[in-house]
């Protein structure tokens, strides 16, 4: 498994940016991930690169969809090859 950490920005808009947080959850549910969000990001599951990388992808591109002109998006990729890591365990480790 892959696990990223997933922060997408609308620079230009207005102060609150809960409904284009909403908008980029929309689109990521609909992918075949795993996704939990918290105050400042979203943490993504994925079985390969190729599909994490496609999420994030149209995650990005849903903003300009609805009229955003300049997107900052920033990801952090832990991609783990020695063992099977996922969220779950990953937060089960530091209990």
């Amino acid at each position: 498994m892959i696990i990223a950490q997933l922060s997408i920005s609308p620079v230009g808009k207005n102060i609150g940016l809960s409904k284009y947080v909403k908008k980029v959850l929309e689109v990521l549910k609909k992918e075949p991930i795993s996704i939990e969000t918290n105050a400042m990001a979203t943490v993504i599951e994925a079985t390969d690169i190729e599909t994490l990388l496609s999420a994030v992808n149209k995650a990005h591109n849903c903003l300009f969809e609805v009229g955003v002109q300049r997107v900052i998006t920033e990801l952090k990729i832990d991609d783990r090859r020695d063992k099977n890591a996922t969220i779950t365990s990953k937060l089960i480790s530091i209990k």
